[in-house]
């Protein structure tokens, strides 16, 4: 059964969860993804074909070194039936490694089968991928944690946003 909104929902609850299997119900085995990256604080592949190659780079690499991952669609869900759905979106996470934290927004621009309702192409840019500073943690956590997700809207997020100069370029583009 065709659900575009099921779709990106099991991409984000599969590479935010570090759960590849969810990709399945996400992404066609041969989907395309393309990354187009704005900034030098995150690298990512700019093209990569099929699911398995998707699940590898964006949610088994991704996973090792991020963890406490939230990321957020801007706007109503797509109906069911949709064929594309374009939105902005944010994300906040945790590095591994150091306990920095990480915020970064976009937009995603999903094409989807018309007989399938799987993704058969992504392109993602990322505009801001921000560094905060690890004793902002419970702050950013907290705010993110209490947002309707992985569907939000924009002015919620700005809203409720902590007043840290680390998110402003973030909350700009979100605001724009």
């Amino acid at each position: 059964m065709k659900n575009a909104s099921k779709a990106i929902e099991s991409y984000i609850f599969g590479k935010d969860g570090n759960r590849p299997d969810l990709l399945q119900h996400a992404f066609s085995p041969d989907a395309t993804l393309n990354v187009l990256v704005q900034t030098n604080t995150i690298l990512f592949p700019p093209n990569v074909q099929g699911r398995e190659a998707i699940a590898e780079v964006l949610v088994r690499s991704f996973s090792l070194q991020y963890e406490n991952v939230y990321t957020f669609c801007f706007g109503a869900p797509p109906e069911p039936e949709a064929n594309v759905h374009k939105c902005k979106w944010l994300v906040g996470m945790s590095t591994k490694a150091t306990g920095e934290l990480r915020v970064g927004c976009g937009e995603y621009h999903w094409v989807f089968s018309p007989q399938s309702g799987l993704a058969i192409q992504l392109s993602i840019t990322i505009e801001h991928m921000l560094e905060c500073p690890s004793q902002h943690m419970r702050k950013i956590m907290d705010w993110l944690q209490g947002r309707s997700y992985p569907w939000c809207e924009s002015t919620d997020m700005l809203d409720s946003a902590p007043p840290l100069t680390c998110l402003q370029p973030v909350l700009v583009y979100v605001a724009a």
